[in-house]
């Protein structure tokens, strides 16, 4: 049998139905649109991570959002998190533009792979334990294949803990378990896990997550990988 591949992940991520409720809201997002929405086909099955196969920084966020990327079939695609998520690695030279509005907008991750600790939109952004569970070893996986990878970003306190879960899935467990904060940096095995707020609505309408503070994780992530300058000069 040929090793699996990160194109091997992503099929069987799409193809997915393990979670009943998460199936029924993803679904259900679709067939109820709001009115800015109406009449757009809906994607309305679970995204697998994107970007750049040799990259040295992943960053993970928690879930599709229902309007977002379970619309455009890619993760932070679509919505208002997205666009300051991207926005941000374009400044820092990870993406090869500020914006994501479709899956074939021509946007290219470079330096950087993009992935989600749970794979389907969840109701309220909230996926219960037992979904977590049965989406991670996905991550455990994509993260596998990454064999570059030295740097993991987790957006959010639930990425943060998603990523040490697959991590520790991959055997590289820390004690006591690395505390959640805005810059925060953990080392786990040969990974150094970073931690940034979520750039959801909630916090970058607040001010609670403002454009010079994701630029520094970024920042952070680049110089930790080893990748000075602009990875998109080196393609």
């Amino acid at each position: 049998m040929p090793p699996e591949t990160l194109t091997d992940v992503a099929a069987e991520v799409v193809g997915c139905r393990r979670c009943p409720r998460l199936v029924a809201w993803r679904e259900e997002s679709a067939a109820k649109p709001p009115a800015r929405f109406a009449g757009e086909r809906y994607w309305a099955r679970p995204l697998p991570g994107f970007g750049d196969p040799a990259a040295r920084v992943l960053v993970v966020g928690l879930a599709p959002a229902a309007h977002g990327g379970n619309r455009t079939g890619r993760l932070f695609t679509g919505d208002r998190s997205g666009d300051f998520l991207f926005a941000s690695l374009h400044r820092t030279g990870f993406a090869s533009q500020p914006t994501s509005t479709s899956a074939g907008d021509g946007l290219t991750p470079a330096g950087a792979y993009i992935a989600a600790v749970v794979r389907c939109a969840p109701p309220d952004n909230k996926p219960a334990p037992d979904e977590r569970a049965a989406c991670l070893p996905y991550l455990v996986r994509e993260l596998r294949l990454l064999s570059e990878v030295r740097v993991v970003v987790g957006l959010g306190s639930f990425a943060w803990d998603g990523s040490i879960r697959a991590i520790a899935g991959l055997g590289h467990r820390s004690t006591p378990r690395p505390e959640f904060g805005h810059l925060a940096e953990a080392r786990l095995g040969p990974y150094t896990l970073l931690g940034s707020y979520h750039p959801s609505q909630q916090n970058t309408f607040t001010g609670r997550l403002t454009p010079p503070m994701l630029d520094a994780v970024m920042t952070r992530a680049r110089d930790l990988a080893g990748q000075a300058g602009n990875a998109l000069d080196r393609k």
